[in-house]
């Protein structure tokens, strides 16, 4: 039986991968312009309570883009921008922003030590796994799997988010993995781990 189970999950997985819509980063370009605002030219933004989304995974991009869209995610400064978009639109953005360079931040020094610890062992104590073990050991996400890259991703982006995770405010996270996760952390141990991850590449 679980050998049928993950036989289908594997079937399903190719049938997603074989109707993805191809994106074309042109055309992400000039319908990235409304997106500029918050995310900037190029997808690293200016204020940290947007996320940077130059050099992200295509797949988690689409994932993300359609479940604010269909309400699945709820993000209302999102809503009006993104609500008529479909497939073909959403592909060419996540190709833009995935062909964008990447920020490059900084940890604090005051929070390394923690935040690498995390990030690279978790915390048994707690019942927190190595945020590496999904998130990769460079912060470069796993694409395939529609797990994020975190490299430098602004901290007070990564501890809003994780909040809402802890608190079920976000909820589209697979198997509810991070809601999880993230309700086993203190608020210091969220600022250090996203300190962390904004200095990692």
């Amino acid at each position: 039986m679980r050998k049928l189970l993950v036989g289908l999950a594997l079937i399903m997985g190719f049938v997603t991968t074989a109707h993805a819509v191809e994106g074309d980063p042109a055309a992400g370009k000039e319908k990235a312009q409304v997106c500029a605002a918050c995310h900037g030219q190029q997808g690293n933004s200016a204020a940290p309570t947007f996320p940077n989304i130059a050099g992200q995974h295509p797949a988690y991009l689409v994932k993300q883009i359609t479940e604010i869209r269909d309400g699945v995610r709820p993000v209302p400064q999102m809503m009006g921008i993104v609500a008529n978009l479909d497939e073909q639109d959403i592909a060419d953005l996540a190709a833009f922003y995935a062909n964008q360079e990447p920020n490059l931040g900084q940890a604090d020094p005051a929070l390394v030590d923690r935040g690498k610890s995390l990030y690279k062992s978790g915390d048994l104590a707690k019942g927190i796994p190595a945020c590496m073990g999904c998130h990769m050991p460079t912060g470069v996400g796993v694409g395939s799997a529609r797990f994020p890259a975190l490299s430098g991703q602004h901290p007070e982006y990564i501890v809003s988010t994780l909040q809402d995770y802890a608190k079920g405010e976000r909820s589209n996270d697979p198997n509810a993995i991070m809601r999880g996760i993230a309700s086993k952390m203190s608020d210091a141990d969220m600022e250090a781990v996203a300190s962390y991850v904004n200095g990692l590449h």
